[in-house]
């Protein structure tokens, strides 16, 4: 964070940093624990799956919105917002499974309160990636801005490392398999207290209009101000300018390029658990099926660092090399996946793809951001965060349905989705800047 010092403070980046990394910490906490739940309820694998599609929705609906409101209202504000709505999730996602493995509901009207519980994450948690980025844009030059956004995806990256090594140790005699969805509730409020006390009040001057915002800040405390100059420049053009639109011809190969490498993505997360329970046998025995989905999710987090903290930096990789060598590192993961019939197989498959996908995401995260000026970084974050929530939609359940046909449709599906990628984005995309410098 060191090298970030010049445009934004040291704890103001861990703030920052900290935000995204519990909400990933907590959904994968999730991930790891839910295929589980589901075998001990007797709910169908795609019910399970699409538990989390009215969240997702969601999270596509309104992180536009909330983008924007972040220009008008502070990101601060949105962040808390986000952070706020992943507390409340959390808590009562956990109270509901909770009294349904207990036996006070019955399984499907467990999962109907969970997936309405999971809509305030998706409604309301998908406040603070748009600001957090926006936030991480307006504060850094373009030079700068890549190894910036490529140090708060990494967050959740870092983020899923730690959920699933954690969550066993959550599961608490009382609450059982719901303890990890109670803990990160606490978690979230500490955040949020750290987010309250650390990251200083911004009021913006003007409306953007979807573009960031210039504010002034201070550093670390109300009466340590610092001297920001973009912060007090009003741009009369930026004010002026027309709204980024989705067609636009700068960012619609980046934006395809990220819906179909998130889908691939997605479906890989959505299949994993349930693959496992089959293949290494234990859907009668869900409590060490979750234990051991925690240890491929961490290796494939661990893969995801691997990725984002040392082959970008190290390789200097610029942003259309890193989608395309990620998508086809993917693309053979996700095949040796599909092939697995053994516990080694699947981690050092689903490593290799996660690998991919490491590469993948901060290259289309660094690669549509350079590719508008900064009055529509706003607009652009809002866009990102949409394209990354539309992944979870219908995706995994898609995934489910075609993996309980026949796994190697599943996984078909998902490696064309990559092949197709690096086919298609040799010629589309034509960005040379680096990921990281």
């Amino acid at each position: 964070m060191a090298t970030l010092s010049r445009s934004i403070p040291a704890d103001r980046m861990a703030v920052l940093f900290t935000v995204m990394l519990v909400a990933a910490a907590g959904n994968t906490a999730m991930q790891s624990i839910l295929p589980a739940i589901g075998a001990k309820l007797n709910i169908p694998d795609v019910w399970v799956s699409l538990a989390f599609s009215w969240s997702a929705l969601l999270w596509v609906m309104t992180a536009p919105y909330w983008a924007r409101q972040s220009d008008k209202r502070g990101r601060k504000a949105l962040m808390a917002l986000g952070v706020t709505g992943f507390m409340a999730s959390m808590a009562f996602c956990g109270l509901a499974l909770w009294s349904g493995l207990q036996g006070y509901l019955a399984a499907g009207t467990t999962f109907v309160i969970f997936a309405l519980f999971r809509s305030l994450y998706g409604g309301f948690g998908s406040a603070a990636p748009p600001a957090v980025q926006a936030y991480v844009a307006a504060r850094t030059e373009p030079e700068e801005r890549t190894q910036a956004l490529s140090l708060v995806s990494s967050s959740f990256g870092l983020g899923t490392v730690i959920g699933p090594a954690i969550a066993p140790f959550f599961i608490l005699p009382f609450v059982g398999l719901a303890g990890p969805l109670l803990v990160f509730a606490l978690i979230g409020l500490l955040v949020l207290i750290m987010l309250r006390w650390r990251l200083p009040d911004d009021v913006p001057r003007f409306a953007a209009r979807g573009a960031i915002v210039a504010y002034p800040t201070s550093a670390g405390s109300p009466a340590a101000a610092t001297n920001d100059s973009d912060d007090d420049v009003f741009d009369p053009a930026a004010a002026a300018a027309p709204p980024l639109r989705w067609s636009d011809t700068r960012v619609r190969p980046w934006l395809l390029a990220g819906l179909f490498g998130g889908q691939a993505q997605a479906m890989m997360l959505g299949v994993i658990g349930f693959l496992i329970l089959d293949r290494l046998e234990l859907r009668l025995n869900p409590d060490e099926g979750a234990a051991i989905t925690g240890i491929v999710l961490m290796a494939g987090a661990f893969a995801t660092l691997l990725s984002q903290w040392g082959l970008i930096p190290l390789l200097k990789l610029s942003a259309r090399t890193a989608v395309l060598v990620g998508a086809a590192l993917g693309g053979a993961g996700l095949v040796m996946t599909g092939l697995s019939q053994n516990l080694h197989g699947i981690v050092i498959g689903f490593a290799l793809a996660s690998l991919g996908f490491g590469l993948f995401r901060p290259g289309f995260t660094a690669g549509v951001s350079l590719s508008v000026p900064r009055r529509d970084q706003g607009s652009v974050a809002g866009m990102t965060a949409s394209i990354n929530g539309s992944a979870y939609i219908v995706s995994p359940a898609v995934g489910v349905l075609l993996y309980n046909w026949h796994p190697m449709v599943a996984y078909g599906l998902m490696a064309s989705f990559c092949g197709w990628l690096v086919l298609w984005g040799w010629s589309a995309l034509r960005q040379d800047q680096p990921v990281a410098s």
